[in-house]
């Protein structure tokens, strides 16, 4: 009897002080950087497309549609592994996508400028799943910062943290901040 009841007394205690909460919430960091890296694809999965129905109406705009494919370019070849998550690595990330959403931008005031174009129902379309695309690419940010504040709740807090530092070893995980240019108010001209 004595037996049991110590090791359910234990088996509560390991479950208490992150024994498992730790990499369980590890995980979750993970899964959830995976998928703002899945939502960022899925906007440089669109981009050729939109810019190809852009090409017919505007190709003398090409040095905004050829901004567009370096942009794309540029953010498609920066990969971060969820394993190796730091301060630089997120930064990095970031910038690049950064100067893929200004490229858009001005690929939209393009589409201002020309009235067939903005009628066009394959630009309506492509220009609709590129807005829910950048949508999903907040709510994936957004569940990124909140697992990474719970793990790193979990890394930094006591008791949990005391486990961390002897069994685990974590660090705390980067969190997205805005870069400069995230931070500017979008100019328009038309």
């Amino acid at each position: 009897m004595k037996s049991t009841f110590l090791l359910l007394v234990l088996s509560l205690l390991a479950t208490a002080c992150g024994l498992q909460s730790i990499p369980t919430a590890n995980n979750a960091v993970e899964a959830s950087w995976a998928e703002v890296q899945n939502q960022y694809k899925r906007r440089a999965d669109l981009i050729p497309n939109l810019v190809e129905t852009v090409k017919g109406y505007a190709s003398h705009e090409k040095e905004t549609l050829e901004g567009v494919v370096s942009a794309r370019a540029k953010a498609t070849s920066i990969n971060v592994d969820a394993k190796d998550l730091n301060p630089e690595s997120i930064k990095k990330f970031q910038q690049a996508q950064g100067e893929l959403s200004q490229a858009l931008g001005r690929l939209m005031v393009v589409s201002e400028r020309y009235p067939d174009l903005k009628a066009n129902s394959n630009f309506q379309s492509l220009q609709a799943q590129l807005e829910g695309t950048e949508n999903r690419i907040t709510i994936a940010r957004r569940r990124y910062i909140e697992t990474v504040q719970e793990f790193n709740n979990l890394v930094t807090v006591f008791p949990t943290s005391l486990t961390n530092s002897i069994v685990h070893h974590f660090e705390k995980k980067p969190q997205f901040t805005a870069t400069e240019a995230e931070q500017q108010t979008p100019q328009v001209k038309f």
